[in-house]
């Protein structure tokens, strides 16, 4: 199976939830031509009048200007993105493998359009991400 995963810095913005607020942070990195993978939006929890946006890849000046002109700076939640094809039970291998570590998850985003697997998993700490990548590797090449 192919599969590609690899720790990610996800950039971010708190911002008043409001109808237009993520074209808004949208708006400079499409300008700059930014191709992102990643958009995750949502409330904060305990305040509904705020909401945060998430986005990734944000690489070179370019990209990192738009991205810091839109209210976006890079997350102090270490990252790994994960994209391959999908197959049954894929999500619960993964899952099991990072629990047999002791590899505790601080959010978790996951898709599958078609035969494509895409997920974004957060963690506490650098340490978690970097064993997470092995563990996830290996999860994702088993039959």
């Amino acid at each position: 199976m192919a599969v590609t995963v690899k720790k990610a810095i996800l950039w971010r913005t708190e911002v008043q939830d409001r109808p237009g607020a993520l074209a808004q942070v949208l708006e400079p990195l499409a300008f700059a031509k930014a191709d992102l993978e990643v958009v995750m939006g949502y409330r904060l929890p305990g305040d509904p009048a705020r909401a945060v946006f998430e986005v990734w890849p944000v690489g070179g000046k370019k990209l990192s200007e738009a991205a810091e002109g839109a209210g976006l700076s890079p997350s102090h939640v270490p990252a790994v993105v994960v994209n391959g094809d999908n197959r049954a039970g894929l999500g619960h291998r993964i899952a099991r493998a990072l629990a047999d570590e002791g590899v505790n998850l601080t959010f978790l985003v996951a898709q599958v359009l078609g035969r494509r697997y895409s997920a974004v998993f957060g963690f506490a700490s650098d340490a978690d991400a970097t064993r997470a990548v092995g563990l996830v590797r290996k999860a994702a090449s088993k039959r």
